[in-house]
């Protein structure tokens, strides 16, 4: 008698096994563009105003454009990959807050490449000594730290904390993981901006929880496969 095969239908689909470490990518990417906007961008007005001659600031700035697309991507997919590590039991009111918090971490990461492209694309011409020109370039500078520091990692704050809360809850995360993610959420919501590169302990988090998200998955599937393996050995 022929064994009845399962429908596509019947079988979840599982999680690659390389999608665990989208997150590590995610934040090595991610922590790289972070410190390149930083050693790019000067912080204080007066420090600005040779930025257009200074070639190795705007080769950082062209680097942290070229990276920044991809840790979008990457931090997408790592969201997909704490969800399916989750499971069906998360929190509709902090997955609510999860997933929107991600999104739109995302979409102010991407808004600030482009000001910053802009910057760039501006400050390129020939007429960038001018009075308007160095305005428009203060500006741009301006708003390309206060997405950074402000907007887009204050997103990231509620990112951690509604995603810690949800591991927490879930038994999901141990202990340690849990008060990192706190204390994570603290400094992004109140520390960050009044000292400089704090904006990095978003993707050492990120870092964490990936990693421990990759152990703890690669451990199931060969649970899995011994006790497959075991049953098929069987009489």
């Amino acid at each position: 008698m022929r064994r009845p095969v399962d429908r596509p239908a019947d079988r979840p689909v599982r999680m690659p096994r390389a999608a665990a470490a989208a997150g590590v990518v995610s934040a090595l990417l991610l922590g790289a563009a972070i410190l390149l906007v930083h050693l790019a961008v000067p912080e204080h007005p007066q420090d600005a105003t040779d930025w257009t001659r200074q070639t190795s600031q705007r080769d950082s700035l062209h680097a942290a454009l070229a990276l920044l697309p991809f840790a979008g991507i990457f931090f997408l997919w790592f969201m997909g990959v704490v969800r399916d590590y989750v499971g069906a039991a998360e929190d509709r009111f902090f997955a609510t807050l999860f997933l929107g918090s991600g999104v739109l971490f995302v979409a102010m990461l991407f808004v600030m490449a482009a000001t910053a492209g802009s910057l760039l694309a501006v400050t390129d011409v020939s007429a960038a000594s001018s009075a308007g020109q160095r305005g428009l370039w203060q500006f741009g500078r301006h708003l390309v730290l206060e997405l950074l520091t402000n907007y887009a990692t204050r997103m990231a704050a509620v990112f951690v904390v509604s995603t810690t809360t949800i591991g927490h809850r879930l038994g999901v995360f141990p202990r340690w993981l849990a008060w990192l993610g706190y204390l994570v959420g603290l400094v992004l919501l109140f520390a960050v901006g009044s000292t400089s590169h704090l904006e990095l302990v978003f993707p050492l988090w990120m870092l964490a929880v990936s990693s421990h998200v990759f152990v703890v998955t690669l451990r199931r599937r060969r649970a899995d496969e011994g006790q497959n393996g075991a049953a098929e050995a069987g009489p």
